[in-house]
């Protein structure tokens, strides 16, 4: 990692049902203590976890130092775990003591008021996936950005090993024309998934989304600037089938499927460790703007019982 030696003080912040990232996340930058980390809720994290090489696991130019979880009696089991000195009141108690703030808790309706304090304190934010999953939220994550906040939200997905092309894979594959991706639980919450694990192969310019929709989740279909189709799967309860995506080509056809979570939850951590160090972003603030308003476009043609929405009405009444 370029830039500077100092090691970054951080504040892990939030932990909601369904999302253990304070554990995860936590132990990837500290390390971890593998007897604590098998009491997590999530046994799906000590599972990864256990399969590095325990003295490897540590991000060494950072160091979470803080938390606060919406639950205090979760907060001293995540400290245990992940090896966190300072347990907090109030997430604002955090302000002075550390360097920036990661905001863990993957509801984007409800992101806004999670973040203001440190937005307004000069602080960096690095916000859970999907950073906002509304207009007006939206609009406001924008105007902090144009004032000079430094903000990132990414899913893992988008440094997933399995989803990084070779030359030669590409060139497989010929001219792409439709893809697949798959993802469990919610399009609100979990669509950004299976969306940042395709959209670096095709860059920005979604065009529209159609939604398919009934009470076991919904069938999303995108199009794109580049002329390939996408079909993106957000399933309640296919836990099993999270992280599958399907190229089809001209020349060819691919499956990939994430299996490596522990190096692309460090590879998403260890970017926004070195944009602070650096100033350098992993990606344009505006490619993150156009996927919330596709997950925004999604859940709006839900609500209109399919109707086609354009990704370009979103963010022309985005900027209104």
């Amino acid at each position: 990692m370029s830039g500077s030696s100092k090691e970054l003080r951080l504040a892990m912040l939030g932990m909601i049902e369904g999302n253990g990232h304070p554990y995860s996340w936590s132990g990837i930058i500290n390390g971890y203590n593998p007897v604590e980390m098998a009491k997590c809720p999530y046994p799906g994290i000590s599972a990864y976890m256990d399969l590095q090489p325990l003295e490897s696991v540590r991000i060494p130019s950072a160091r979470v130092t803080h938390l606060w979880t919406d639950d205090r009696a979760d907060a001293p089991k995540v400290a245990a775990a992940s090896l966190i000195e300072n347990i907090v009141t109030k997430p604002e108690d955090v302000i002075g003591h550390v360097d920036a703030v990661i905001v863990a808790t993957d509801d984007g309706d409800d992101h806004i008021l999670r973040v203001k304090p440190f937005i307004e304190a000069g602080l960096p934010v690095f916000v859970d996936k999907p950073m906002a999953t509304n207009i007006a939220d939206l609009r406001q994550f924008v105007r902090w950005h144009q004032a000079g906040a430094t903000l990132l939200s990414t899913s893992g997905m988008r440094y997933a090993p399995e989803m990084r092309l070779s030359d030669e894979q590409l060139t497989q594959l010929g001219d792409l024309r439709w893809i697949t991706s798959f993802t469990c639980k919610t399009w609100e919450r979990y669509g950004i998934h299976a969306l940042e694990a395709i959209e670096p192969l095709l860059g920005p310019g979604f065009l529209t989304v159609q939604a398919h929709s009934d009470s076991g989740g919904d069938v999303m279909h995108l199009t794109h600037r580049r002329g390939v189709r996408v079909t993106i799967g957000a399933i309640h309860d296919a836990y099993g089938s999270f992280g599958a995506v399907h190229l089809y080509g001209t020349k060819g056809q691919l499956p990939l499927r994430l299996t490596d979570t522990y190096n692309a939850f460090r590879s998403q951590l260890v970017a926004f460790i070195d944009m602070l160090q650096t100033g350098t972003r992993p990606l344009p603030f505006d490619e993150t703007v156009e996927l919330m308003a596709v997950i925004i476009a999604g859940r709006r043609s839900r609500e209109q019982n399919g109707a086609l929405i354009h990704i370009a009405d979103i963010l022309s009444e985005l900027h209104s």
